[in-house]
């Protein structure tokens, strides 16, 4: 299957810069964690004044516990790969970077630090909430410049076409695939703006914001997740990640239920305060 309208590949992926090799995939992740870590000292000055200059340190320590888990995510659930070769397990270069993985010990982590600065759990996760998917939106771009990842075959406009040397060897030359780190990276981008526009809703006070998050990202993952093609574990006739996409969507929506007397207390101390700034 083969399309004129396509995304073409990149034809490099890496520059060297005299004895130094610049890897497309470690400088977008790198990017992307610049415009989150931003993006965090500004929810974080919105919530707790005079704190801002923590977000570097709190970005620091989460970015570097978040690489780590989510080198050990992608290791552990693919652990056929490296069983009998494992000097590739810290060549993240290579690809091979699982979110929830990365999620998860990074916040973790974040929100330790962010205690140390006197910062709340709920209001560091409030915070982190529209950061976190921003730096997901540019770090997919990696996975174009690896021609990695992709999807299912497919002759849309938008197709992705992949080169010859990167070519799955189930699929004739000229084959063209869903672009998948399109998909998420859109995903993930308009996923971050949402949040931005919602975290000044009582409704969405606290950590209830990073549940937000957490279902809002599930429920992306679990659709593109089912049009990869890349070998994967399956479990019940899904791949593990969608299982954990699921997990996460259900994690959310329950988090947000329980937590609906913190929206209703929320809601009543916006009306009061937007009460008494009208009396002012």
């Amino acid at each position: 299957m083969s399309t004129l309208a396509a995304i073409p590949s990149p034809s490099w992926s890496s520059l060297s810069i005299g004895p130094l090799e610049l890897r497309a995939y470690g400088l977008l992740i790198a990017i992307g964690v610049i415009l989150a870590v931003r993006r965090l000292g500004v929810g974080i000055e919105q919530l707790k004044p005079g704190t801002v200059d923590a977000a570097p340190s709190i970005g620091m320590w989460g970015v570097g516990a978040g690489l780590v888990g989510a080198r050990l995510y992608h290791v552990i659930t693919e652990w056929d790969r490296f069983a009998d070769n494992l000097s590739e397990i810290p060549k993240v270069w290579h690809g091979g970077l699982g979110i929830p993985g990365g999620v998860l010990l990074g916040t973790v982590v974040g929100v330790l630090r962010a205690r140390s600065f006197g910062i709340s759990t709920a209001d560091t996760l409030h915070a982190a909430a529209p950061a976190i998917p921003l730096a997901q939106a540019v770090g997919r771009w990696g996975n174009w410049f690896n021609q990695e990842l992709f999807g299912r075959p497919t002759s849309l406009p938008w197709a992705l076409r992949i080169d010859d040397a990167h070519m799955p060897a189930a699929y004739e030359l000229g084959t063209t695939f869903h672009p998948t780190f399109l998909y998420e990276s859109l995903w993930t981008l308009a996923l971050s703006l949402c949040l931005v526009r919602l975290s000044t809703s009582p409704r969405f006070a606290g950590s209830r914001l990073f549940a937000l998050y957490v279902g809002g990202y599930g429920l992306g993952r679990l659709w593109i997740e089912g049009l990869r093609i890349d070998d994967a574990s399956v479990l019940g006739g899904l791949r593990w990640n969608q299982w954990v996409a699921l997990a996460a969507i259900i994690g959310g929506a329950f988090y947000l239920v329980l937590t609906s007397s913190q929206r209703s207390i929320g809601e009543e101390l916006h009306r009061q305060q937007t009460a008494t700034n009208d009396d002012r």
